[in-house]
């Protein structure tokens, strides 16, 4: 039985309710004149495609977090969609104001300014990797044009995976500009790879600056070159205090951070609220216009020896701001990191070339 989750549901007019609690100011608008709600402020609105544990921790975080006056959220799944939606707008006493609307179609995201796409297909066992990408890009062409079209000025994050090829293929899709389109990348994989170097040495997580850089994947890049401290450089200290830091440690703590998701996969069965924090703190920078760095996946073309030809998407430290990447750090490389990040972008722009997009 369908159960109401509105008064108006239950059959209560509500057109000029609020004139029975509220008389206007002298000279003020009527209480039910809509232009006299917050004449000074445009209101910010996110949509989350893909209720799922990943879309919902990121709608739950954006919504802690005061970042939207409005969430839309989007998925196939009606009964879960509306029972997702519900649970949020039952806990509306103890948090912002904010709207929650939801539906099936696309049409629920329209004026849009940040829509975060974590729909995305299931690899099923024994699927090769090529046959996966080919059902994912199926699923953004029905996702993709649509939003885009009911936003055409809205900025577009990818979480989905493999984020950095599906990145590409939303930007592809959407017709938005490069510096609309952006992947969630290896934001996340910073996050843990500072986690491990501030935990060793007893710090906060945020005094550490670390970026992992390149696909966010297997062929991901450690950039220990520039890992820092309190400000200070600190590959030579740790390798002054341990001699354990060789070569074959550092790899090691490269693959322990690669292997964070799939650990948490392991034990939980998914992983969600590091995403979702991680994303949050995407969404703080792009929709209050921070500036801050983040290494998330834009097109790298030209950057550290990739070629110009190779429209390919992958993380590196880029500054966000409202009108989305507001450009791309130069960072100073090893040869060897160097070689690292055009090898796992060979790794990529071949797989995009495989799509025919």
């Amino acid at each position: 039985m369908h159960k109401a989750s509105s008064l108006s549901e239950l059959g209560f007019d509500a057109g000029d309710a609020s004139s029975g609690f509220f008389r206007a100011v002298a000279d003020g608008c009527p209480i039910t004149h809509t232009s006299c709600s917050a004449p000074h402020r445009r209101l910010t609105k996110v949509s989350v495609i893909g209720a799922g544990n990943v879309g919902m921790a990121i709608a739950q975080t954006i919504l802690t977090q005061n970042l939207a006056d409005e969430i839309a959220l989007v998925d196939a799944l009606p009964d879960k969609l509306r029972g997702e939606a519900l649970d949020l707008q039952h806990a509306a006493a103890f948090l912002p104001r904010v709207r929650i609307v939801s539906g099936t179609d696309a049409a629920v995201t329209k004026n849009s300014d940040l829509i975060v796409v974590t729909a995305g297909a299931r690899q099923i066992p024994g699927e090769t990797r090529l046959n996966l990408l080919q059902r994912n890009v199926a699923l953004y062409r029905k996702i993709v044009p649509p939003v885009a079209e009911h936003s055409p000025d809205a900025l577009l994050l990818v979480v989905s995976n493999p984020v950095d090829v599906l990145t590409y293929v939303a930007w592809k899709l959407s017709g938005f500009p490069a510096s609309r389109v952006i992947g969630s990348g290896t934001n996340l994989d910073s996050s843990r790879f500072r986690f491990l170097v501030a935990e060793h040495l007893d710090v906060s997580a945020q005094d550490v600056q670390a970026y992992m850089v390149g696909e966010h994947g297997d062929s991901s890049v450690a950039i220990w070159s520039s890992i820092s401290v309190g400000g200070m450089p600190a590959l030579k200290s740790l390798r002054d205090s341990h001699r354990s830091f060789d070569e074959a440690a550092l790899e090691g703590i490269r693959r322990a951070v690669v292997g964070g998701a799939y650990e948490v996969i392991g034990l939980k069965g998914y992983t969600s609220w590091a995403i979702g924090y991680s994303v949050a703190s995407l969404a703080t920078s792009l929709l209050r216009d921070q500036r801050r760095v983040h290494p998330v996946s834009v097109l790298a073309a030209g950057f550290h020896g990739i070629s110009d030809g190779h429209e390919v998407f992958l993380s590196l430290p880029a500054r966000l701001g409202r009108a989305g990447v507001l450009g791309v750090a130069e960072m100073d490389l090893t040869e060897a990191e160097a070689a690292q990040l055009r090898r796992s972008a060979k790794t990529l722009w071949e797989n995009c070339q495989l799509l025919g997009l």
